[in-house]
């Protein structure tokens, strides 16, 4: 398996290790339930680094971009960011990712640990005008720090004029000890947070100098998930994948359909499609959790799966996400999760199953 940078901080954490997309990542520290309430009140610490970041630069790398992924590129200010997709010819998602505009000939754009290599692929595959194509994924570390404690904590690291010139989803460069940061106002838990991108040189020291805050405690890849399930945000490879579209998962807000990208006659003809299933939240009764694959029955019909579950540490019960029919895709509605052994009643909602949030 392949290692990050800051391995050896979590072996001396007394971290709990688990392959993750070929990475040896920490799943917890103390514990899943302690750190994800830890990071919805004061800040959790996240190593990240095991993602992918691309770059794409010169004359036409607006051009091209704009073709490559589903966001609309044309109208992004330098210094911000915007969630999109890959999708491939049939229309279906080969990747979520985030798109980092530096300036209007460079691009970074921000991939998924377990999809580095197709996305490096496809995109090298596909991309053409005058534009250079770099993978910098095994040199740039990437650290997140999330939770309401997290403006304090960086405005005292990274200078506080600088942190509240930040909004949401934009970006802006810094520098933290000796290194030169990109630090963004992104992240995946629902919370107030921002990601660090810097040389993987100086991983160790900017692990060091954040977890000296007394409102920071390391977050491993349980809570994480727990943190992302309460907001109903996807995982890739459980919750989105090829065969399914932007429009089923409830993400065509990121897909911008007047401009011409990749998959788009694909995806014109699949939104037309009747028989869909609709990606939804649900909550469970009890405590009792449905894991992926789990069917969905409603009204003692087969009408969907489940494909992510778990407990939630806010609300005290089994939460997830599921594709249901479209036609049984409504708030409140009844289902019944069941692996054919053990049955659980829960109700369909619209997330983020966390509402405060």
């Amino acid at each position: 398996m392949k290692r990050t940078a800051l391995f050896e901080k979590h072996i001396s954490l007394g971290a709990k290790m688990v392959d993750f997309a070929g990475w040896d990542m920490p799943v917890y520290y103390t514990g899943i339930i302690e750190e994800h309430l830890h990071t919805r009140s004061l800040a959790g610490l996240f190593d990240i680094c095991h993602m992918g970041e691309f770059f794409i630069e010169g004359k036409d790398a607006s051009k091209e971009v704009e073709r490559l992924v589903s966001c609309r590129i044309a109208d992004m200010p330098d210094g911000k960011c915007r969630y999109g997709f890959l999708l491939s010819r049939d229309g279906g998602i080969m990747d979520d990712l985030i798109v980092f505009k530096i300036s209007q000939n460079e691009f970074m754009i921000v991939v998924n640990a377990g999809t580095i290599g197709k996305d490096s692929s496809w995109i090298s595959g596909n991309i053409k005008g005058d534009v250079s194509f770099f993978d910098r994924s095994g040199s740039i570390a990437k650290i997140d720090v999330q939770g309401p404690s997290s403006p304090s904590v960086m405005g005292r690291l990274a200078g506080k004029e600088a942190i509240e010139n930040i909004g949401r989803y934009s970006f802006i460069n810094v520098k933290i000890g000796p290194a030169d940061v990109l630090l963004a106002r992104t992240g995946y838990t629902g919370e107030i947070g921002y990601e660090l991108f810097f040389d993987a040189g100086y991983a160790s020291g900017m692990w060091d100098s954040l977890m000296r805050f007394d409102e920071i405690k390391p977050v491993g890849l349980g809570a994480r998930d727990t943190l992302r399930l309460e907001m109903g945000y996807p995982l890739y490879g459980s919750d989105i994948c090829e065969q399914v579209d932007p429009f089923e998962a409830g993400l065509g807000r990121f897909v911008y359909m007047d401009k011409d990208f990749i998959g788009k006659e694909a995806l014109l003809a699949r939104i037309e499609k009747e028989d869909k299933k609709i990606l939804m939240g649900f909550e469970c009764d009890g405590r009792r959790i449905a894991r992926h694959g789990f069917r969905i029955e409603v009204e003692g019909i087969e009408s969907g799966v489940v494909t992510s579950g778990g407990f939630s540490p806010s609300l005290k019960k089994a939460i997830g996400l599921c594709y249901v029919d479209k036609k049984a895709a409504y708030e409140g509605g009844k289902i019944i999760l069941t692996d054919g052994n053990i049955s659980i009643e829960a109700k369909l909602t619209r997330t983020p199953i966390l509402k405060n949030k």
